[in-house]
């Protein structure tokens, strides 16, 4: 059997205009991820990333902390496949049409308005955001020029189906990407429906990683969201 990680990339930054960065926060976790790796002598025979900022930076970071404790990392490999589904340009869409036709989206919205302190602002955003890309992943919603919920996954899973065909027998890949390509490697493992698949992406911690097990056909599941590397509280962030 060989083995795939899928790592969500470390904290990005959530409410700022740039969401496509790591946060000092974010920094520090894949920092911890190297050092882990390196202390726990753990290596890999390919390394992929998704073509973002955050999941690059995520990659990036922990390479160095590996190799400056003397832990050397596969060059990542850039695939577009895992790139995340474009929940931005979703929200610019479909938002203002929502809040002139649907009362629940306006409540979150008014709640999100009003929040204080800035957890609570940010907890109300993330409201908002479920709402509406839930709608977008029953088919409810379709934005123009955006690649819809099942385009989205078919092209995360051409790009499993590339990584396993060119592995060897019995190698370790780890391929550093977002929420959303981790649901859809779940979904594959255990036929998850469209629903059930969103829930998952909604729950991977920021530098955890899922693990699966394949060969041949044989795709299955045997870690889900693992950060046995983020031992201080403080690292523990979802968004």
């Amino acid at each position: 059997m060989s083995r795939l990680l899928l790592l969500r990339h470390a904290q990005a930054s959530y409410l700022e205009p740039n969401y496509d960065k790591l946060s000092a926060t974010g920094e520090m976790q894949a920092r911890v991820l190297g050092e882990y790796w390196a202390r726990n002598k753990i290596n890999f025979d390919r390394v992929f990333s998704g073509p973002r900022v955050r999941q690059l930076e995520t990659a990036r970071i922990a390479a160095a902390s590996c190799r400056e404790a003397g832990h050397a990392l596969p060059h990542p490999v850039v695939l577009q496949e895992f790139d995340e589904y474009n929940g931005e340009a979703v929200l610019k869409y479909a938002l203002p049409r929502l809040l002139e036709s649907d009362a629940e989206i306006r409540e979150l919205h008014q709640a999100y308005l009003s929040s204080n302190p800035p957890e609570d602002r940010s907890k109300n955003f993330q409201k908002i955001v479920e709402a509406v890309i839930d709608m977008w992943v029953a088919g409810e919603l379709v934005v123009p020029g955006t690649e819809s919920w099942l385009e989205f996954t078919a092209r995360v899973n051409r790009g499993v189906s590339h990584v396993m065909s060119g592995a060897r027998h019995g190698e370790c890949s780890v391929i550093f990407c977002s929420g959303g390509p981790i649901a859809i490697g779940v979904q594959r493992a255990l036929n998850l429906s469209a629903q059930d698949t969103l829930r998952i992406a909604w729950m991977s911690r920021n530098c955890s990683y899922t693990e699966f097990l394949y060969s041949g056909e044989r795709f299955t599941l045997s870690a889900f969201n693992a950060f046995p590397h983020l031992d201080d509280a403080s690292l523990l962030t979802y968004r």
